[in-house]
């Protein structure tokens, strides 16, 4: 069933090429620096990873292809998935695939690896309040949904699933698949399912405090399911 109802290319245009999008480049920038920052955080504590970074991490260590760099190698198909399912990209979408897989693989050889519980946590924890703050400035910029959450709600739109129902399918296959690839799952996994929804709320509660941005579709996956975001 396709919602044909819901305009959600409306705002296609307004991403690439109206006159607000250049104030609104600077947050998006940041925000997916800070996104890839706050992975490589999350890395380097050794805790666990999300879903899609511990599938990635899973066939970085197959391959040998950095982590990063597996980011944007595995967006672009994806991406590609949008469009007979419907979906429409925004300027920050392509950016999003590019920027925040290569901040990742700048920011690992900078961050040096923790070992003890006490550290581990505080690191693991900093990448999760990173990673939100990113993800909060970022979609705060509202210029496209990054490509693994444009493909859940495309899946939302095209055949009427909810956000929740795609999200977990798509999430529980990435997150088993990354784990048979050796991907690191633990308590990191677990802490940035539950805390990522909440720290976006907050920081878009900073950075979109009109909630322009939390009216848009987009953001019902913060509402409905708390899980990977931004990307």
């Amino acid at each position: 069933m396709c919602h044909a109802d819901v305009d959600y290319d409306a705002p296609m245009r307004e991403r690439w090429f109206s006159r607000s999008v250049a104030p609104r480049l600077p947050g998006l920038l940041l925000g997916l620096v800070a996104f890839g920052f706050g992975i490589a955080l999350m890395v380097q504590a050794e805790l666990g990873l999300g879903p899609w970074e511990a599938l990635h991490q899973g066939i970085s260590r197959h391959t040998g292809i950095p982590l990063g760099t597996v980011s944007i190698l595995l967006g672009l198909p994806i991406l590609l998935m949008w469009w007979p399912l419907g979906e429409r990209p925004g300027i920050g979408t392509l950016l999003n695939v590019a920027i925040i897989g290569t901040a990742t693989n700048v920011a690992l050889p900078l961050i040096p690896e923790q070992r003890g519980t006490v550290p581990q946590l505080a690191m693991m924890l900093l990448g999760v309040v990173v990673i939100g703050i990113g993800s909060g400035l970022y979609l705060g910029s509202d210029l496209g949904p990054g490509p693994r959450d444009g493909l859940m709600t495309s899946l939302h739109h095209r055949f009427g699933w909810s956000i929740r129902r795609a999200r977990t399918a798509i999430e529980l296959s990435v997150l088993v698949a990354g784990f048979l690839l050796g991907g690191t799952v633990g308590l990191g996994t677990v802490v940035f399912a539950l805390g990522i929804g909440p720290v976006v709320q907050w920081a878009l509660g900073i950075f979109d405090p009109t909630g322009r941005v939390a009216r848009r579709r987009d953001i019902r996956l913060l509402e409905e399911s708390p899980g990977s975001l931004g990307e």
